[in-house]
């Protein structure tokens, strides 16, 4: 992703499920997790078509996980941030909190 091209803040939530699940990341734990951080409830199909859109863009990738009993035989596909997804986060992640300075909203 060329640099200055930003990240939505949809986006970016999940890249920072990615970031906090590390390799147990897959659909339905990054909702879990957006939703327990954030007490959004999101829609399951805007978190894959999120996830399809970053791993275009080179900001996540997916491998198929072994098939599991729990999943009736079916395999997860797990997603993981890039070290490019790592960079555009943090870059984000800079520009919120000094667009956030100075107005008192949980500041130290």
């Amino acid at each position: 992703m060329p640099k200055g091209d930003a990240i939505g803040g949809f986006e970016q939530l999940v890249l920072l499920a990615l970031a906090h699940l590390g390799e147990d990341a897959y659909g339905v734990s990054i909702r879990k997790e957006i939703a327990a951080r954030t007490g959004r409830d999101v829609n399951i199909g805007a978190v894959y078509t999120t996830l399809d859109r970053l791993e275009g863009k080179g900001l996540a990738v997916s491998v198929i996980g072994e098939p599991t009993a729990e999943r009736g035989g079916r395999a997860k596909r797990l997603f993981r941030l890039t070290g490019a997804g790592r960079t555009a986060l943090e870059e984000s992640c800079r520009a919120v909190v000094g667009m956030m300075k100075g107005l008192g909203w949980g500041e130290a």
